[in-house]
């Protein structure tokens, strides 16, 4: 073999391992690009994933807050539509107590079948948590009190609420109708 053959021969060899090479790194890189792949594909699973449990969560807190909300309202329409019945008969119950007090003969049938139906609209109220307020000898409050009248009166207190000219109601802590009264001092 020639010089010339030889270097052809060591040339051809030298392209040959090139390729060899230039191929084995081109799988090597082809199998790197995969497996960069399969985890940026599993992160995006993997973020899709978070992002639709972050949804479901705030979908839940979203109802929860709904469900909250509605049984608030539902509790507060209740009371309101409480309070104005309740409004609405208190002109009947000062009635009733009016005529309770008016009537000279107590031991007559006419009074004892007025009171036996004030007292059932009385217990009645007290059913739907419908209170008087308490007020004759308290401390006068403007939370609970209509002051319409004052008087002196040295047996009684500063601010003390001597006489009731209307009872005043309630409803747990919710004020229906003050009571109207007269203050002493």
């Amino acid at each position: 073999m020639s010089e010339e053959e030889k270097i052809i021969d060591n040339t051809e060899d030298i392209k040959d391992e090139e390729i060899e090479t230039r191929e084995a790194a081109e799988t090597v890189e082809a199998d790197e690009v995969i497996e960069e792949v399969k985890p940026t594909r599993e992160e995006e699973l993997e973020a899709q994933v978070a992002d639709l449990n972050d949804k479901l969560l705030r979908r839940l807190a979203e109802f929860d807050n709904f469900r909250k909300r509605t049984a608030a309202e539902k509790s507060a329409m209740y009371s309101s539509g409480l309070a104005y019945a309740a409004e609405s008969l208190l002109p009947v119950m000062d009635n009733f107590e009016r005529a309770l007090s008016s009537e000279a003969d107590k031991d007559g049938g006419f009074y004892k079948g007025v009171e036996m139906i004030y007292n059932q609209m009385k217990e009645a109220f007290e059913g739907m948590g419908i209170k008087e307020i308490e007020a004759e000898g308290e401390t006068f409050d403007p939370n609970f009190h209509n002051a319409v009248m004052h008087t002196e009166n040295e047996e009684l207190g500063e601010n003390t609420v001597a006489q009731v000219l209307q009872k005043g109601y309630k409803i747990n802590d919710r004020v229906i109708r003050p009571a109207m009264v007269v203050v002493a001092n």
